[in-house]
Order: structure tokens, then sequence, then C-alpha cells
């Protein structure tokens, strides 16, 4: 028997339970991986709270998490390119929070031996996120962008991929978190009332990612943004709507490349708590309600 974290109704993380399952055998095109690391993502709250009961309603029960490492132990039917015993990083699935995990073979990457368990598990679904905002803004060295949330998992991982294109990056967040970002190698800025005026005093921006979304930051990339400036955002809600800044687009590559990027070093994810599998409400609790200094994890 395997252990997994499930649900049966929408509503706070007190909902979750852990229960014995017994995982299947792997079908046609599929792996099972005994799980090393799964992360945990502001999603997986939301996903629990019903956010998307409207245009994604789960099935219950339902197992939350989208990020996960683990080893190969099982290989389906016509498979290619992996074998028991590879170590990967598993993304964009659903169903993370269980010791044995049975997953589309496509959704699965090799983990290079420079990524760390933690940091593979990290890398799915927030670091994922960010390279596809920079993606979809194109952006080059001539740009100057500017990070809403650049602190957390999604923003972090923005600020270094733009960096890494050789952009001048501009990134809000609280004041605890500015040498953090200077670390990067980024421009931090106080988010709040006085947010825009501080933006202007740091020249033409020429693009914006909003890791965060609400009306602050949207009214801060409007007013701030030069003419023929572009605008993403990872969380779309009636302020980017009103505002025209369209949700990201994810390529098919992005964990991919993402995976390539932090394995020559160039990205990052700041580790936060890990919890074991068994306490997922209290991660998902501190992800909803907390301030995490860095990804949050889980333990099978």
């Amino acid at each position: 028997m395997s252990k997994r974290i499930a649900y049966y109704a929408y509503g706070s993380p007190d909902v979750l339970r852990a229960e014995d399952e017994r995982p299947g055998a792997p079908g046609p095109g599929q792996v099972r991986l005994r799980q090393e690391m799964i992360g945990v993502n502001p999603v997986d709250w939301k996903m629990v709270a019903g956010y998307f009961r409207q245009t994604d309603r789960a099935p219950f029960p339902h197992v939350p998490g989208w990020a996960s490492a683990g080893i190969i132990e099982q290989v389906g039917p016509r498979v290619a390119g992996l074998s028991v015993g590879d170590a990967v990083i598993a993304g964009a699935h659903g169903g993370a929070y269980r010791e044995q995990l049975v997953i589309d073979a496509r959704l699965v990457v090799p983990r290079p031996e420079a990524v760390s368990i933690e940091q593979a598990a990290a890398l799915p679904s927030s670091a994922v996120a960010g390279y596809s905002l920079v993606q979809n803004l194109r952006i080059t060295d001539e740009d100057t962008l500017l990070v809403h949330g650049a602190a957390g998992s999604v923003g972090a991982a923005t600020v270094q991929i733009a960096l890494d294109q050789g952009a001048r990056v501009i990134g809000t967040a609280s004041a605890r978190n500015h040498n953090y970002l200077r670390s990067l190698g980024a421009i931090p800025v106080l988010y709040g009332d006085a947010l825009a005026s501080a933006l202007r005093r740091l020249g033409p921006i020429t693009a914006s990612a909003d890791a965060v979304g609400g009306r602050e930051s949207v009214d801060a990339t409007r007013a701030v943004l030069v003419e023929g400036g572009r605008a993403v955002t990872a969380w779309g809600d009636e302020h980017s709507r009103a505002a025209d800044i369209p949700w990201v687009r994810h390529p098919d590559d992005e964990l991919e490349q993402t995976v390539a990027i932090a394995a020559r070093g160039a990205l990052t994810v700041r580790i936060g708590e890990t919890f074991p599998l068994e306490s997922a409400a209290d991660a998902l609790e501190l992800s909803h309600t907390g301030h995490p200094a860095g990804k949050i994890l889980l333990a099978p």
C-alpha cells in the first residue's frame, strides 16, 4: 500500500486527509514514480478551496499537487527514452501529493545531476511559470523588466531568467526581501501607495511580468509602462482583463527549458520549509495565510 493526500469536498486545508491507496501499474505511455520530494504551490490551496470549480471542477476524491521529483519504478508499454531507476522531474500533472505517482511519460524530464532533489521538486509550476512569463514577453538585453511579486517563487524565477537574458530587472517586494532581490541582481522597490512614483524614478520600463495579480500591480503597470511596452500576468483577474493584460501562455517545452537553465546554474529556487507528506494541511495553510521564505516542500 501507498499513502496519498486526498479531499472529498472543497474547503480549507483541513479537508485534506491522509489515506492508503494501491497504486496501479502504468498504462501505455505512462511511468510510475517513487516520489522523493513534492512541491507546494499556491494553485494547490486554491484548488482545494474550489477557486476553479466553475472551469476546472475536480472529481472527488481529488489529490492536489502539480510538482514533484522521483525515481522511475515501472515503465509502461510504448515509452521510449526512460528506464527503471531514472531520476526525473514531473510537472503539469495534478495529483502529486502521494508516495507513488502514475503519470504520462511526456510530462517528465530527466533530473540532471547538477539539480538537487529539492530544487527539482521546486522547479515545476512556479519556476516554469517564470520561464513562460519571460518567453511570452520576448525579453532581450534591451529591456527593463518590471516584476511584480519578485521575491515569491514565480517572481524570483522570472527575475533570474530575465537577468540571464541580459535584461535590467526591477522587482517589487516587501522591505524584508530587498536584500534577497539585490543578491539576485534586481533593483528592489517597495510596493504600496508610492509604487508608481518610485518606478518612474528608475527610468523607462519596457515590459512587465505580474506574478501576483490584483489592482495594485495592474495600476502600476499601466502607469509606468512605455508606449508599445509589453505586459503579461501569471494570475489573470478582472483587473488584468480590464487592462488587456494577457494571461501567460505555456510553451510545450517549458519544463525542459527551465530545468536546463537551472542545471547550468542560472536559476535557483529559494527553499523554505519542508513538511512530511502527512502534514500537507499545515503546508497549504502556510502557503495560503503565511509568508513563507521560499518554496514549501513535502517529503513522502
